[in-house]
């Protein structure tokens, strides 16, 4: 006789849970910063492009508590999971998932998005592993970073903010390839793993019209393992458990 398969412990939170046992990227630092960090003044319309678990939109429905949040996922698993954890989230009734590709969904949206996010594959070159599905999501093969910021800049609302987050020198290139689809970062946070160690992350905002850049850094703890620094805690502690 066997044994039935015991499901897998999903990610909790302070407010919500993240099942992510049908996902290839789980729950990780980048997917939180960004979900933290990404401004929501002012934001009716919401859209996280290439939404995996559906994490970073269901912390968006956290922070703004008007917005309506749309997700795009590609993957049908994936999509299908972000929306089961969206469902059972405190806020189902303002968050959606459509399973298409942005490529796709930019022809057939209607809305405009005061806020667009995006935790996006990021790796341009080099060589591939043997998880087909982890490729899709790291190299930008489904997803190359032209067609985003293509998508942005047909989707967002005339004063509108995207929002997204990238290894250092993969976000250097997004700025500059950005300037020609005419969107420009005016906000950008150094992100480091610790005091000691070099930047690893860009969190950066882009908006349609250049302005002097926002700059900050922002280290996540000190030498031991979960010390958290005093910045990190107040960017991210209104989610974490244990923080």
């Amino acid at each position: 006789m066997t044994m039935p398969e015991k499901k897998a412990e999903p990610f909790r939170f302070k407010q919500f849970s993240i099942q992510q046992d049908r996902c290839t990227m789980k729950v990780g630092t980048d997917g939180v910063l960004l979900g933290a960090w990404a401004k929501v003044d002012g934001a009716a319309q919401i859209l996280d492009i290439g939404t995996g678990s559906g994490l970073i939109a269901i912390m968006l429905a956290q922070r703004a508590e008007q917005a309506e949040i749309h997700a795009v996922e590609v993957d049908r698993q994936a999509a299908e999971q972000a929306r089961e954890n969206m469902n059972v989230s405190p806020w189902p009734g303002r968050l959606k998932v459509f399973n298409t590709s942005v490529q796709e969904y930019v022809h057939a949206a209607s809305t405009r998005y005061e806020l667009i996010v995006s935790n996006p594959p990021f790796f341009s070159g080099g060589t591939f592993s043997h998880n087909q599905d982890r490729n899709s999501v790291r190299h930008t093969i489904k997803l190359p970073h032209g067609d985003l910021l293509s998508a942005v800049r047909n989707l967002l609302a005339p004063n509108g903010r995207f929002s997204l987050i990238l290894p250092y020198i993969e976000g250097l290139r997004f700025q500059e390839l950005a300037k020609n689809y005419h969107l420009y970062c005016t906000r950008v946070t150094e992100v480091m793993p610790k005091h000691n160690k070099p930047v690893e992350r860009l969190l950066m905002e882009f908006e349609r019209q250049a302005s002097a850049v926002e700059k900050s850094s922002l280290v996540i703890q000190h030498q031991n393992r979960n010390d958290w620094t005093d910045d990190y805690v107040k960017l991210a502690g209104a989610f974490y458990l244990k923080m």
